[in-house]
């Protein structure tokens, strides 16, 4: 394998793959042959063939293993797929374009005495003769299979490099000793390979990465190792499995990263403060997600990260609160200074004393009411410095001989009530928050149903494009069969164009079965109400 920068198309990189040569007699070992040949079409987006001389039967026959891809290659999953079913008819979907290179070519393009291009050099040799005798069919089988398997067929011809001499120290020839007609030839190849050869796709359009390729690259292997048939919709799965794994922990992350931005700030003033930073990142971490994941059957990616959003959101709601708890709790301590130091220096046990305590704790009341940035928990740590206070209040209220017993039990009723109108107070705002709370989850399910609507709307797109292209293909082949007389195969082929036809027209899901799919219980039911 090498890995070079694509030198023309910007942020791609050009993986050559290089096997072993196939056929080797020292070998002794077919088997090895096939499967090489079968991982070559499964990992490349263009399948560089080599022969030597020209394109004879006996070039045609070294390319027999074309002719194993189905009992090599299975399309469906093997849960899916029979054993007797063949698949072959979605090959030229995901299998590669074909380039046949011939070396050392020692012919006139020329045919029936007219000068031809390379490429019609090709398509002559791939011409299917009529007749169903078994010499025939043998003739036809692999020129059938480079037909109907791969996409399309491309030819280049290389006079030798150089001199019998120099071929033999070939390594350390300059390119300036090179024959100027291969040098020629060679560049012409390069620009078709980099120009034409396309990015390395999965079913759906999903464009392959780097470590993709290495992820299916070993599913293949590890299938071929296992003694069974190398399923693309299993390494597809296997690869959805990894990438949407990793695509739920970069959403997290970026949760996260936001998030962490933020905690300088906590506490917010108030919990749709929190909220509304919530909403604003949780959409993000939503949308990296939907740019990384592909093929999350059932939605099953979506509706982990839906849970585990909820449990980032808890952790960073508890941090704000914390923070608030905090604030608050400083404030009041600097706020409260002078009348712990009255209290502790006996300020309010005079006559008159429970007056004077009362001044002052409704004057830091209003200093604390005023004061900005205590965040959410404000109302919390009031009540709770002052249930802190309560044995000191009544024990100054009981030592002021200037009040009668009733009016001390005025004065009690009085600080009572005002507990219970600042718990009712906390009641209602924490009633308040669980419904805003509740407004933002529906917000979220609901930012997350649009994306995911959109996203399956992208890749029906994908699906559609992809199933009209490869109409066109199949449509050319009918058409080559049917100049050729091959009845049958041009009646396989409108089978085949038929099915691709009525898949295109299908109806998309409804929003409501998204719904069900991805959003928890009574949630869904709820939302999808909402929406609906």
């Amino acid at each position: 394998m090498w890995c070079v920068p694509h030198p023309v198309k910007h942020d791609h990189t050009l993986v050559l793959l290089d096997t072993e040569g196939l056929g080797d007699v020292e070998k002794g070992n077919s088997q090895n042959d096939s499967w090489i040949f079968a991982l070559a079409v499964l990992l490349s987006s263009t399948l560089v063939f080599n022969s030597m001389g020209t394109i004879d039967q006996q070039a045609m026959e070294q390319l027999h293993y074309v002719t194993e891809l189905t009992e090599k290659i299975k399309v469906k999953s093997t849960e899916q797929a029979s054993d007797f079913e063949d698949d072959s008819s979605e090959f030229k979907r995901f299998f590669p374009s074909f380039v046949w290179c011939v070396r050392d070519f020692n012919l006139q393009l020329q045919l029936n005495g007219k000068d031809i291009t390379e490429d019609e050099y090709l398509k002559n040799a791939l011409k299917l003769k009529p007749g169903l005798s078994t010499t025939i069919r043998n003739y036809n089988l692999p020129r059938e299979c480079i037909l109907h398997y791969f996409h399309s067929h491309k030819c280049f011809v290389f006079d030798r490099p150089a001199s019998k001499t120099d071929l033999q120290n070939l390594d350390n020839v300059e390119e300036s000793q090179l024959d100027p007609a291969f040098v020629k030839q060679t560049k012409k190849f390069c620009a078709h390979i980099n120009e034409e050869s396309p990015v390395k796709t999965l079913s759906g359009g999903y464009m392959m990465t780097g470590r993709g390729l290495g992820d299916v690259a070993i599913s293949y292997v590890e299938a071929i190792r296992s003694g069974s048939i190398p399923s693309m919709e299993n390494a597809v799965l296997a690869l959805a499995k990894i990438e949407n794994s990793r695509a739920i922990q970069e959403a997290l992350s970026k949760y996260d990263e936001m998030m962490n931005q933020c905690l300088n700030t906590f506490p917010t003033e108030t919990q749709e403060g929190f909220l509304n930073l919530d909403k604003e990142f949780h959409a993000e971490a939503v949308k990296v997600f939907m740019n990384l994941s592909f093929k999350d059957e059932n939605q099953e990616y979506q509706s982990k990260l839906i849970i585990e959003l909820g449990h980032k959101k808890a952790v960073y709601m508890k941090q704000n609160e914390e923070a608030s708890v905090r604030k608050c709790r400083a404030l009041l301590q600097e706020l409260s200074a002078a009348m712990e130091k009255g209290i502790s220096e006996g300020k309010f046990a005079v006559p008159g004393g429970y007056k004077l305590f009362t001044e002052e704790k409704k004057s830091l009341v209003i200093d604390y009411l005023n004061a900005s940035g205590k965040g959410v928990k404000s109302l919390e740590v009031l009540q709770e410095f002052f249930k802190e206070k309560e044995n000191v209040e009544s024990t100054i209220l009981m030592a002021d001989k200037t009040l009668k017993e009733k009016e001390k039990k005025l004065a009690e009723q009085r600080s009572q009530a005002e507990a219970a109108a600042r718990e009712k107070e906390i009641l209602e705002k924490a009633n308040m928050d669980l419904k805003k709370n509740l407004e933002n989850e529906q917000e979220s399910y609901k930012m997350h149903v649009e994306m995911l609507q959109k996203k399956m709307d992208e890749d029906r797109e994908k699906i559609k494009e992809e199933n009209e292209w490869l109409i066109k293909e199949k449509l050319k082949e009918q058409q080559e069969m049917l100049a050729t007389g091959f009845k049958t195969q041009c009646q396989m082929l409108e089978d085949e164009i038929k099915q691709l036809r009525e898949e295109n027209s299908k109806p998309q899901s409804l929003m409501g079965e998204i719904l069900t799919a991805i959003l928890p219980g009574p949630l869904g039911k709820l939302v999808k109400k909402v929406l609906l």
